[in-house]
This record gives C-alpha cells, sequence and structure tokens, in this order.
C-alpha cells in the first residue's frame, strides 16, 4: 500500500485587499489539504476568489491570515524572498495566456527555468530535448511561439513548468484560449503527468476540464462550500 503523503495544507486562510475606501475579503478562513500525486480543480464563479487561492498556494502572494504548510515548511510566515526560493526549486506554473516569451525559441522558452536555476548548460540541453520529445514538439524547438498553434503553446508552457522536476503543477484556466479539440489534448497531457505522479492544482470554470480531476473544490464569494470526488468506484 502506497503511503500518503500531505503536500498542501491550509487552515482558516484569508486573503484581504485594502484601499483607502474598500476592504475587500477574497479569501475567507479557507481550510483544506492536498497529498502528494493528487490531481485537485478548483471551480466557482468570477470573482469568487479561486486565482487569488491559486497565487498563495502558488506563493505569489502572501495570505493576510491563517496558515499555509507546504511540505512540512510553514510558507505563511515567510517573507517574498524565502517563498520564491521555494517557489523556484517545488512549483510549476501553466497560465491561461500561455505566458511564453516571444523573442525566445521553443527550446530557449523551456530551457530559462533552468537557467535561473544556474544549471550546467549541457545539462539544459540534454533535459529539455527530452522534455520535448516526451511532450510531441521537438520538431518545433526552434520555432518561435507565434508560428504555433494555441494547443502547441500551451504544450510547451507545461514543457517549461515541468523542467525544473517541481513537486506541485499550478494551472490556471489551462485550456481557456484553446479550442475544444487543443482543450483535451492539454487536458490528456496533464492527466498522464498527473499518472506519473506530479501533483496538480487547477483553476477552472469547465466541467469537463475539471472531470479530468480527482476531486473538485468549489469556491463561492471565498469560502470553501463544498468538495466532490470525481473518481467513479467499481462495483463488483
Amino acid at each position: 500500500m502506497l503511503e500518503v503523503t500531505e503536500l498542501i495544507r491550509t487552515e482558516e486562510l484569508e486573503m484581504v485587499y485594502r484601499t483607502e475606501e474598500l476592504e475587500t475579503l477574497a479569501l475567507n478562513k479557507i481550510s483544506l489539504s492536498i497529498n502528494q500525486g493528487e490531481f485537485v480543480s478548483v471551480m466557482g464563479p468570477s470573482g469568487c476568489g479561486k486565482s487569488t487561492l491559486l497565487n498563495v498556494l502558488g506563493m505569489l502572494d502572501k495570505p493576510s491570515g491563517g496558515s499555509y504548510i507546504f511540505n512540512g515548511q510553514l510558507i505563511s510566515e515567510m517573507n517574498e524572498s524565502q517563498r520564491a526560493d521555494i517557489r523556484k526549486n517545488n512549483i510549476g506554473f501553466v497560465f491561461q495566456s500561455f505566458n511564453l516569451i516571444d523573442e525566445l525559441s521553443v527550446f530557449e522558452n523551456v530551457e530559462l527555468p533552468l537557467v535561473y536555476l544556474k544549471v550546467a548548460a549541457s545539462e539544459r540541453k540534454k533535459k529539455v530535448a527530452e522534455l520535448l520529445e516526451r511532450m510531441g514538439i521537438a520538431h518545433r524547438a526552434n520555432h518561435y511561439p507565434q508560428q504555433l498553434s494555441g494547443g502547441q503553446q500551451q504544450r510547451v508552457a507545461v514543457a517549461r513548468a515541468l523542467v525544473a522536476d517541481p513537486k506541485v503543477i499550478f494551472a490556471d484556466e489551462p485550456t481557456g484560449n484553446l479550442d475544444s479539440v487543443h482543450g483535451d489534448e492539454v487536458m490528456q497531457l496533464l492527466t498522464e503527468l498527473n499518472r506519473g505522479g506530479t501533483t496538480i492544482v487547477m483553476v477552472t470554470h469547465s466541467a469537463h476540464d475539471a472531470s479530468f480531476s480527482e476531486r473538485t473544490l468549489n469556491l463561492f464569494d471565498g469560502k470553501l462550500v463544498s468538495e466532490i470526488s470525481n473518481i467513479v468506484k467499481e462495483t463488483l
């Protein structure tokens, strides 16, 4: 029997945005747990706090209250520099708008996280080449983002997220800019990565996309209002 390891835990997590005239409670006492190797989707109407939650879990933002523990470390008490160190070694991001750099080739876009991590050039070359082959886009290595279809661009973005062997991938509406065919290709790719052991947390508006995950967390007005298992149990 495989040992279950908790990767993410939040307790009473809050995020408050303040201006001189207004205070907005974007996350309202959210408590959740995600195990290593899980595929979890986060759903809810626009403005419910989905992307805010992803930004906090991805260590891009510091919560206003509550606690956030990642892989046994109390992230919510860390400063920006400390969070950045953990983020670059443990987390990959996939965005709706791909966020590729137009001036860099496919190979260079995927290689970039390894450059930041000061990985040796020979190792970078080997790792990127293997990953592009795995993603089915090795033949596009010297092309630029604008020469690719939307589905191919998202494959490059997924490859870039994976290249540093992160513990978790955070995906924010990864099929939002794709047609249904290319969207399903990306969801199949994420599913295959998850089956290979990668933890995935995905924000989506799509019930279809959420069905690929093991469970769905539903947010409303900054609160976690329900949790649904997407695993169909087989009957004997």
